[in-house]
């Protein structure tokens, strides 16, 4: 095999060197630096990427906590119109009631009034009716009529026993 032949390794040196020589030329001039920027590139994408996804995310926790305050104090704010509209319809009812009870509380003396006038005036034709069926009673009884004072005074002495 002639690439163990000893004469021939100088000139085999020689081209190893050059096409060493050229090789590395080749790869520290071009390709090495195209893969240097090509990784560069890469990490700052990637860096980039991994800081807007960081902001991303921070931007995400400050909406969710900007929402659940926000629904928070929508929770808090139906809650205390809840509860002022309760109140109200309470202080409304306890309005009505107080109106309807002063009414009927009017209506009720009303009618008492109207009742005890009806009862005054009852008791004033049942006095007079009194009087003459207990002067014509006497009067069968005994053949005489009693005065009618006596017979006024002995009905409302009785009257007012009944009340």
């Amino acid at each position: 095999m002639p690439q163990f032949d000893p004469s021939v390794w100088s000139p085999q040196i020689i081209w190893l060197i050059v096409s060493f020589v050229a090789l590395y030329y080749i790869m520290s001039r071009f390709v090495l630096p195209r893969l240097n920027e090509i990784l560069e590139e890469r990490e700052f994408r990637i860096s980039d990427s991994l800081r807007r996804a960081e902001n991303l995310k921070e931007e995400a926790e400050q909406a969710v906590a900007a929402y659940e305050q926000t629904m928070a104090d929508a929770r808090a704010k139906a809650q205390a119109q809840v509860q002022s509209s309760h109140e109200r319809a309470e202080r409304l009812a306890a309005e009505r009631n107080a109106e309807l009870g002063d009414r009927l509380a009017d209506e009720i003396a009303a009618a008492e009034a109207r009742i005890g006038a009806a009862r005054t005036e009852a008791v004033a034709g049942i006095r007079d009716m009194a009087a003459e069926v207990a002067g014509l009673a006497v009067e069968k009884l005994v053949g005489t009529r009693p005065a009618a004072e006596s017979v006024l005074a002995a009905i409302d002495d009785t009257l007012k026993r009944a009340s």
